[in-house]
């Protein structure tokens, strides 16, 4: 079998694709089917956070495969596996009494605080950024700025507000009395990974208090210490006080997972029937989840990651330095870096070029490559990444 001649000819393909057929991995390498090795650094869109194949992970999917995948009836029935999760969670969400609800995918999490912010203020508007990007869902592509399709699939929702991210002046000016909830990124990951001021989040979350709005915070890319914090937002200069944050991709490390987590006082405005699904918490999803979470708190990878994401982040400017015909900026926080380059074309260019050179990484709209290599990464394969990345970007020098 052709597995690229098979994929294109029977399946669905919503975007260019690279011509590798990836067959298996093991932390910060994957081969192909010809045993091609390839140092990936996009960590399949960020969710592989340890790697591929981690023993923390293989080892729970056996485990708890062997008792039992999903429950009864679910969300009817009590799972230990999920009571496990939810207390480990707890102690790590940066919320007061937080409750938490599991969900399939970070799109679904960011619709269900969507839903569920219109359910409670019993209003409609949700002001978001431009740049923003919180899923594909009919939901989530309503409050998402700057995705050049929407239009293709949604009427106009006069209600809801776009404004530039990080302008708090802005943002003062869309809240108002009929919105329900503001929903920000810590940090923009689809829009280039835009970091905003240090104080932004807190001035938005006060904002949000003093108007009676709901403040939803997106930590589904930059979540599990993707930043070198645990969660992005706690690189804000004073503490944050979401009313509900959304979590996925790293949440376990590449097993379709994500989940919400709500304060105290939105908790007490749900109903039973407000929400459900089919395999929200199922054991599996919830044991793989806990194992990752877990080795995350014990192995400290959030210092880890805030060393690592400055040696990256020095050599990314470097590189700049070097070829500013072909960068024009870089930007990072921790293991999410970016960087933005003159053209499309170019981000094309640098995207094939780096195949060719045995390193994968995700090319971005608005002129960007972004880098987001497992959280457990070594200095000696980041440096060898960082090779590779120069070796493309000076292969695609205008007259090279």
């Amino acid at each position: 079998m052709n597995t690229i001649e098979t994929e294109d000819r029977l399946g669905i393909t919503f975007c260019n694709r690279q011509p590798v057929s990836i067959e298996r991995g093991e932390g910060c390498r994957v081969w192909d089917e010809e045993g091609m090795e390839y140092l990936d650094f996009t960590s399949g869109w960020g969710v592989t956070c340890l790697g591929h194949s981690h023993p923390v992970i293989t080892d729970a999917i056996f485990k708890q495969a062997k008792k039992i995948i999903q429950n009864p009836n679910s969300g009817f029935t009590y799972s230990p596996s999920r009571a496990r999760l939810l207390e480990l969670l707890s102690e790590v969400v940066p919320m007061e009494s937080a409750k938490i609800y599991f969900a399939n995918s970070g799109a679904e999490a960011n619709d269900v605080a969507i839903k569920l912010a219109r359910k409670i203020s019993n209003k409609t508007k949700i002001v978001s950024t431009l740049g923003s990007f919180h899923g594909r869902t009919f939901n989530t592509l309503s409050v998402s700025g700057g995705r050049q399709n929407t239009e293709q699939f949604l009427p106009i929702l006069e209600g809801n507000r776009f404004v530039p991210f990080g302008d708090i002046n802005q943002m003062s000016e869309a809240v108002d009395k009929h919105t329900a909830a503001v929903i920000i990124e810590p940090i923009q990951g689809e829009g280039g990974v835009r970091i905003p001021d240090a104080d932004y989040l807190s001035a938005v979350a006060a904002l949000c208090k003093h108007n009676g709005v709901l403040f939803i915070v997106d930590e589904i890319q930059t979540g599990f210490c993707r930043t070198g914090k645990f969660f992005a937002m706690e690189h804000s200069a004073s503490t944050v006080s979401p009313d509900i944050v959304t979590m996925g991709k790293g949440i376990a490390g590449g097993f379709p997972f994500a989940a919400f987590a709500v304060s105290e006082s939105v908790n007490r405005l749900l109903n039973k029937g407000d929400h459900g699904g089919t395999f929200c918490g199922n054991p599996l999803a919830c044991a793989v989840a806990t194992s990752v979470v877990n080795f995350l708190q014990s192995q400290r990878i959030a210092d880890s990651v805030a060393i690592l994401g400055k040696l990256l982040l020095e050599e990314l400017q470097r590189i700049a330095e070097e070829y500013p015909s072909v960068v024009r900026a870089v930007r990072g926080r921790g293991l999410l870096c970016a960087i933005e380059l003159h053209s499309d074309a170019q981000v094309s260019a640098v995207t094939e070029a780096a195949l060719q050179q045995a390193l994968l990484v995700t090319p971005t709209r608005n002129g960007v490559v972004r880098l987001i290599p497992p959280l457990t990464v070594s200095e000696s394969d980041l440096r060898l990444g960082l090779t590779c990345l120069e070796a493309a970007v000076a292969s695609v020098v205008p007259d090279h």
